[in-house]
């Protein structure tokens, strides 16, 4: 099994949703643009959002065991994958890429 690397690429905000759906909300996602993650293996990351991982970890753990060429070519790189959180409100989009490190 390999480590996956997940690197923040864009952070979403619809104001417009949130003002008409979303009640008023302290803090809601402390992801940013450039953070960059190592999952080892199975495991989330520390400080890596739990609602996120969930959406994810499916495809981490897929890379991490070998898995290429998700969804029949949709990457030039076949050993990543561009998934999105599920917030509706604030989406998330993460670079997944198997490394060649071995998961500990």
């Amino acid at each position: 099994m390999k480590k996956v690397r997940i690197t923040v690429v864009r952070k979403a905000c619809y104001e417009d949703l949130m003002a008409r759906y979303e009640n008023p909300l302290e803090h809601a996602c402390g992801m940013e643009e450039g953070q960059v993650f190592i999952a080892d293996g199975w495991q989330r990351p520390e400080d890596f959002c739990g609602s996120a991982w969930d959406t994810v970890s499916p495809f981490v753990m897929a890379l991490a065991h070998g898995a290429e060429d998700l969804y029949d070519g949709w990457m030039k790189d076949k050993k990543s994958a561009m998934i999105s959180c599920n917030d509706g409100f604030r989406p998330v989009s993460f670079l997944l890429e198997a490394l060649e490190e071995d998961a500990g």
